[in-house]
């Protein structure tokens, strides 16, 4: 019975340690490129260039205005065509783009095809495991 307390406690103390050193790495502002454009700051748990949530109400457009016709459309609704106008924008971005376009898209009201949808959100989870 003491060597399963002593045992629990040292594990204890182990996650303990491990635990406030992983913080304390993650805290500490340390630069780290994305591209040669934008930089990660290091001292946000996630990388806010990365980041899906809208920081801004101006989109930025990546040669796709033609995409602004499909605002608070329901992407259920959407026409062969549509997807595929949506779809040669998306397969044309660099991966360091998807994430903002992503919250321009945002911005605009603009909702990805479910067929699109999760390979997008791969991506840009990809990245942020990446870097």
């Amino acid at each position: 019975m003491l060597i399963l307390v002593v045992i629990l406690i040292s594990f204890g103390l182990l996650l303990f340690v491990l635990t406030y050193f992983n913080r304390k790495n993650k805290n500490e502002e340390v630069k780290i490129t994305l591209n040669e454009n934008v930089e990660c700051c290091g001292a946000h748990e996630v990388c806010e260039v990365d980041s899906l949530l809208i920081g801004t109400d101006k989109p930025e457009y990546f040669d796709d205005e033609e995409l602004d016709a499909l605002a608070c459309m329901n992407p259920e609704n959407y026409t062969e065509n549509q997807i595929n106008q949506i779809a040669d924008v998306f397969y044309t971005l660099k991966e360091n783009d998807v994430a903002t376009w992503l919250r321009s898209l945002q911005i605009r009201r603009i909702e990805l095809p479910v067929s699109l949808r999760d390979e997008a959100l791969l991506i840009v989870s990809e990245r942020r495991q990446g870097a």
